[in-house]
Parts: C-alpha cells; structure tokens; sequence
C-alpha cells in the first residue's frame, strides 16, 4: 500500500463548534460524531476529526489547515466567509486584508475559524501543477 494522509485531530474549545464551522465554510456535510471526536469528511477519504482540547488535557493551541478547492468551490467558500463578515487576507501575515493572491496562477485566501486556527483556501497548490 502506498502511504496517504487519511485524517488529523484539530483541537477545539467545542469540538462541536469548531467542526460545524468548518463544515458550513466549506460546503462539507454535516460532521458526524464518532468515538470522542466530530469528524468532517473531505472528498479525497481525509478526515479533520475535531476533539475538545480539555479531553486531552492539551493546551488549546493554533494550527495551519490548507484546502485546495476548485474554481467554484473557491467562490462559494469566500462568499460564505464574506456573508458571515469573517476577516480574511491574501496573505498569512494578515497584512493585506479583504483581499485574495493569485499564487501560483491560481486564488488563494487565508481566514480563521472560531478557535483561531488559521483556514486556507487555494485553487492551485504550492509550487503549481506538475507537469506531465
């Protein structure tokens, strides 16, 4: 078998919160409990299986969540973000806000979610497409 990612833990102050957030943002379904953990499925099998920090008796700290999406998904994602008047930059020094990058031929934006973690959304990956 090759190696895949197929799911994290994203530490929360309400798993509950954090993962309807995201679900909502992202156009996901809704997220399903299992075990101690709310889940969100994305469409490549990799789940963001959400957890109280407190259950782990972690400090509740920050994270760097990165989505590619399609062209369409991208503009449904900023204007779900837009409508909830959620800050958002083009840059993940937050120093050019209520705009987008065109990194790598593609769109990309940078928002957080209720706990902090900063959420990413891109058309293009890092470094662009490979080439075949």
């Amino acid at each position: 078998m090759s190696v895949q990612f197929n799911h994290t833990v994203v530490l929360a102050s309400d798993k509950h919160t954090g993962a309807q957030f995201l679900a909502d943002i992202l156009g996901r379904p809704a997220p399903v409990p299992y075990g101690p953990f709310v889940t969100v499925a994305l469409d490549n099998g990799v789940t963001l299986d959400y957890a109280n920090h407190t259950d782990y008796d972690a400090p509740l700290t920050t994270t760097h969540l990165a989505f590619l999406v399609g062209e369409a998904e991208f503009d449904e994602i900023l204007a779900r973000v837009t409508e909830r008047g959620i800050p958002y930059w083009a840059d993940p020094m937050s120093s050019l806000p209520n705009q987008i990058n065109t990194n790598d031929g593609g769109r990309g934006f940078y928002f957080l979610d209720p706990d902090g973690h900063h959420l990413e959304a891109i058309t293009v990956p890092y470094g662009g497409w490979p080439r075949r």
